[in-house]
């Protein structure tokens, strides 16, 4: 009888790289979010890619490699086309009297290696054996070996400057009204530039006209990163490319306008929202990097604490009342409000959402784009979907007196309200809809409760160390006091090119969840001020963002200087 092949998280455990708890709570997180054990270990921080991917290769009887120049053979190289190496992301390793060795990131892409035997049977290979390497460094090798003279920002832009005369802009202007000409140099460089954004994570694209220059930066975790500038004399050419592709008139530089890109990088279909807004030195254009995956966030992966997520599990699942997310912009918000959506959305439950704009689609989901150029208004949406018997409703933002007030008749008429305020923590969401005009004992009565949030950079685990020596002013700001870290170990950045030395890669939140009760209600019905609030919230359990914080710093995840960059402003550390 043929012995059964062990499961991933079989070996994992087996290894000692995992607990039984911990594989059992993958496996249910990946069989709810329908991705793979591998996916859903790395999403959840549980095992590093390397484990995984080396644990994946004994469950399919391969050979694990780690991915360096030295391992590669430029020979075998030569015999498969690169622009199937780029899409497929496979690396020929070797060839051996005709048996080419390909490293793969997926041992079940079989139609990978079938496809290759089949293209290079006429080659004189006899056979292609596949061994696994992890995916992010097939990918780095990719992109940092195998580009070409052209490959980035700074050489492809000195080439482009050098070769320009004094008509080069209305020339490259002719040639960008050309979607078909995918050579034109200018079009090169702003692929290049979308594509490497895309590539190390970034969430923005910056072009920004200086006087000298065009800086372009990219958003990575929060954090602008300068990139190489584009010289003065491609302004035009690279404004009016952007400006053809987002669909916005080209002609038109006195006022702001907004358009929409999308494009297949990567093997995936990524829109971004696109921004031009005059300045002193011409316009500077932003693209916001809208992917797919990036709100298809699980709960779990989005950083709570087990007590807070006991606590917003029960809070989502609610039958009516306002839950509210405070914080300011790119804080998450969204994220935070999809993911509840996305526990929600069952066949039994009607959901509609307001929002300004629709960023993300989901299926299930009835999602309405707020359009004020036409009138339709946040109100009007809501006084609409009211009529239409929803279950739960999303309303994007409360902005004005109006729409609280539609909201929390909502709540109060038996519907599950969620919406965002921009405040700076959960306390002052009560005063702030009192400031709006909205009467004391209708907030106190229909809030259920309040989450504030931040997103904090996690610290990259390839390269990070313990932090032996403490900045004290960090640690002051921090809340910490000696007693605090005795026999605990925290850590801080290094850098390394798992992420792109900064010393971090990706984020997570760090959440202040108030729940209500009759305590709380009554201080919002008497207009209570926010420190005595506050003081009420924090008696009955409510856990500061600093305090959340200091939480995450002790379990390794993020640092002592990334919690003050974010703590100093909004939290009291006495």
């Amino acid at each position: 009888m043929a012995r059964k092949r062990q499961t991933l998280g079989e070996i994992l455990v087996e290894q000692n790289v995992l607990t039984k708890a911990d594989a059992d709570k993958a496996a249910e997180y990946g069989l709810n979010n329908s991705k793979r054990l591998g996916e859903a270990l790395m999403e959840l921080d549980l095992a590093k890619e390397e484990d995984i991917y080396k644990a994946l290769a004994k469950q399919h009887g391969m050979k694990f490699v780690d991915v360096t120049p030295s391992t590669i053979s430029q020979e075998a190289v030569s015999m498969i086309d690169e622009r199937l190496i780029k899409s497929h992301e496979i690396l020929p390793m070797s060839n051996d009297n005709g048996v080419l060795t390909v490293i793969i990131g997926d041992p079940l892409d079989l139609d990978t290696i079938d496809m290759l035997r089949f293209r290079l049977s006429g080659l004189g290979a006899t056979d292609v054996v596949p061994v696994v390497a992890c995916p992010s460094r097939i990918k780095r090798y990719i992109d940092k070996v195998m580009r070409g003279p052209e490959a980035s920002l700074d050489q492809l832009s000195k080439s482009l400057d050098a070769s320009v005369d004094a008509s080069l802009d209305q020339d490259v202007k002719d040639k960008a009204d050309s979607a078909d000409d995918a050579d034109a140099p200018i079009i090169k460089l702003i692929n290049m530039m979308i594509s490497e954004a895309v590539r190390t994570r970034g969430s923005d694209i910056h072009v920004e006209p200086m006087s000298d220059r065009v800086r372009v930066r990219y958003r990575i975790d929060g954090v602008c990163l300068e990139r190489e500038s584009i010289p003065k004399r491609l302004q035009n050419a690279v404004t009016t490319r952007l400006k053809i592709m987002s669909g916005v008139d080209i002609a038109e530089k006195r006022i702001p306008q907004d358009g929409r890109i999308k494009l297949r990088i990567g093997g995936k279909d990524i829109d971004f929202r696109v921004s031009c807004c005059p300045g002193v030195h011409g316009e500077s254009i932003v693209l916001r990097i809208l992917r797919p995956d990036s709100a298809s966030v699980g709960i779990q992966q989005l950083g709570f604490e087990e007590d807070d997520y006991e606590k917003f599990l029960g809070v989502i699942k609610k039958p009516n009342g306002i839950f509210l997310v405070t914080g300011p912009t790119g804080s998450g918000k969204t994220t935070t409000l999809y993911a509840a959506l996305q526990e929600l959305n069952r066949p039994d439950k009607k959901i509609i959402t307001a929002e300004d704009p629709v960023e993300y689609v989901f299926p299930g989901m009835n999602q309405c784009q707020v359009r004020e150029d036409i009138g339709l208004s946040f109100g009007k949406i809501l006084r609409s979907m009211l009529r239409q018997a929803p279950n739960i409703i999303l309303v994007g933002e409360i902005r004005d007196l109006e729409v609280g007030e539609i909201a929390i008749q909502a709540a109060l008429t038996g519907h599950l309200v969620f919406s965002t305020l921009h405040t700076n923590d959960a306390s002052s969401a009560l005063t702030r809809l009192i400031d709006l005009g909205i009467k004391p004992f209708l907030v106190a009565s229909s809030i259920q409760a309040i989450m504030a949030q931040r997103l904090i950079r996690r610290l990259c685990t390839e390269c990070r160390k313990p932090n032996t020596n403490p900045d004290k002013t960090h640690l002051r700001v921090c809340g910490f006091k000696p007693e605090m870290l005795e026999g605990q170990t925290i850590y801080k950045p290094v850098g390394c090119s798992h992420c792109s030395n900064t010393g971090y890669r990706g984020r997570q939140g760090i959440f202040e969840l108030l729940t209500m009760n009759s305590e709380l209600r009554e201080l919002a019905f008497n207009r209570a001020g926010i420190a005595e609030i506050r003081r009420a919230a924090r008696a009955t359990g409510m856990k500061s963002l600093l305090h959340d914080g200091q939480r995450k710093i002790l379990r390794g995840i993020t640092s002592l200087e990334e919690l003050s960059r974010l703590a100093q402003a909004e939290v009291d550390v006495n």
